[in-house]
């Protein structure tokens, strides 16, 4: 996802409420608001598989590996 895709997502969002979005378009913002989800789902994935938790004794947890051996190895 690009800053261009995201300038065009807010494009269509004021055209949609103006009233002026065509029928096109409309496949276009759902396509694109489709694609930003994904690509922030990712994102957040991502960012929580690197979390390690630091106890107060010291002992470190990843939580990443933490939640594979609880539930087991899932594929994403």
């Amino acid at each position: 996802m690009t800053e261009k895709d995201i300038q065009r997502i807010n494009e269509l969002y004021h055209k949609k409420m103006e009233g002026t979005i065509t029928p096109e378009e409309l496949e276009e913002q759902a396509r694109l608001r489709k694609e930003y989800v994904e690509a922030f789902k990712r994102n957040l994935r991502g960012n929580l598989e690197t979390i390690t938790i630091q106890y107060p004794d010291g002992r470190k947890v990843n939580v990443k590996k933490r939640h594979d051996e609880k539930y087991g190895k899932r594929i994403h």
